[in-house]
């Protein structure tokens, strides 16, 4: 039986996504949007699309919920934008209605599907989203880490002139201002950037990464980044559906690891079959424990307004 993955918002990031996994050919597709017609015919023009690059894959779109059932994996991008000036905070109330709704309205048809949450802000949405669901832990994963990542490699990239293949980056803590680079796990073919770049340029990366979101939102002045995250997002898919073990920053449940308790959070973790099958900690140094800490403090808050 062929897996089938729905996306919850039809927009950029979802469109994008749905155009990513088709290219993988892991699935059959379906696109849920409250907007009429619109995921409709972005799916029917991605179907059209498969011909042409010789894959056979299913894809919907849809105004219901009812055709998401029997999903192995939910994906939920839906949720208002950022704006410039706007922080991922300010998203929360509004955004966490659209998050209920989707958790609620896709679960009774698939009982068993992982979570992917995209939804900003990201750490406090997918623990909105586990505790709406009742949830296993395992079962719900925010990406951040990945994109975050991403971000920081190509900026690494960008400074020394190396290709992305060689360079490693990690990036933990909350999806937002006060995430955590960690420049000395990060690495080029194996050599600590803090060992190869000087201090200055390399603060001056570390910035950017932490930045990279809004740098993308005032280019664009009516929207926010959909590439990199879409093809953050597929990346999960992928290792969820081969049951790859492949080890990813993403925002997961922590209870106890790196002494955090009660919120979902950037670490690195094993994506298998049953969502996040283990949580990687890494030894930190005394200032990114620190700074860790400060992360983790507001994303707490934000859990703390949430109020579920």
């Amino acid at each position: 039986m062929k897996n089938k993955v729905s996306i919850i918002g039809a927009g950029m990031t979802g469109s994008t996504t749905a155009h990513w996994l088709a290219e993988r050919e892991i699935a059959d597709l379906v696109l849920v949007d409250v907007v009429e017609g619109m995921p409709q015919g972005k799916a029917l023009d991605l179907l059209q699309a498969m011909p042409v690059i010789g894959k056979d894959v299913k894809i919907t779109g849809s105004n219901s919920y009812d055709a998401t059932e029997g999903s192995d994996i939910i994906v939920v991008t839906a949720g208002l934008p950022r704006k410039p000036g706007m922080s991922r905070d300010d998203l929360l109330i509004a955004n966490a209605e659209i998050v209920r709704t989707a958790v609620s309205s896709t679960l009774p048809g698939s009982p068993d599907a992982i979570y992917v949450i995209l939804t900003n802000p990201l750490d406090a949405m997918a623990y909105l989203a586990m505790k709406v669901g009742g949830l296993p832990a395992q079962r719900v994963i925010g990406q951040a880490g990945i994109l975050d990542s991403a971000r920081m490699r190509a900026f690494v990239a960008m400074e020394t002139g190396v290709s992305v293949e060689n360079i490693s980056c990690y990036v933990l803590g909350g999806h937002g201002d006060e995430m955590v680079p960690l420049t000395h796990y990060s690495n080029i073919a194996g050599i600590p950037l803090d060992e190869i770049l000087p201090a200055d340029r390399l603060e001056a990366i570390v910035e950017r990464t932490r930045k990279g979101g809004g740098e993308i939102v005032s280019l664009l002045k009516t929207g926010s980044a959909y590439y990199a995250p879409a093809v953050a997002v597929t990346q999960m898919v992928d290792a969820i559906l081969k049951d790859k073990q492949l080890i990813v920053p993403a925002a997961a449940y922590l209870q106890g690891e790196y002494g955090l308790n009660g919120i979902f959070f950037g670490v690195p973790v094993q994506l298998g079959r049953k969502g996040v099958e283990k949580i990687i900690e890494y030894k930190l140094n005394d200032k990114e424990q620190a700074a860790l800490q400060k992360s983790a403090e507001g994303v707490r808050q934000l859990i703390e307004t949430l109020n579920v």
